[in-house]
């Protein structure tokens, strides 16, 4: 009975070869990724970014060069302090009065109370 009711089945008509079947494809729209007021949003922002970015890059720059030549000032000034103070001490070692009195008699000077002048202050 079984074979009976498979072959009672009427026939499905398939198309032949020379029948194509017409289907229909429905027409997407060609949409890209992005639409073209984001490219420019994209594009306004990208360059936004690179200026940022070559400011902050100018100032890293300027800060360096600045900080290099207070360096450098500060290492002038701790050489020409401890010029001033090497001279300081010199000129405090050759003002003393023994140092004063042996030069001047190596060079004949000799004391005369009679030459000493008191000038009146002023």
């Amino acid at each position: 009975m079984a074979l009976r009711k498979i072959q009672s089945q009427p026939y499905i008509n398939r198309p032949s070869s020379t029948e194509q079947p017409q289907i229909k494809k429905l027409a997407k729209p060609n949409k890209g990724i992005l639409t073209k007021g984001e490219k420019i949003l994209f594009l306004g922002l990208l360059s936004v970014v690179t200026i940022l970015a070559l400011i902050i890059i100018q100032t890293q720059a300027t800060v360096r060069t600045t900080s290099a030549d207070i360096q450098l000032m500060e290492k002038k000034i701790d050489i020409t302090s401890k010029e001033n103070t090497d001279l300081s001490i010199q000129v405090s070692e050759l003002s003393t009065y023994d140092r004063i009195w042996k030069k001047a008699e190596e060079l004949g000077l000799k004391i005369n109370e009679q030459n000493v002048k008191v000038v009146p202050g002023q």
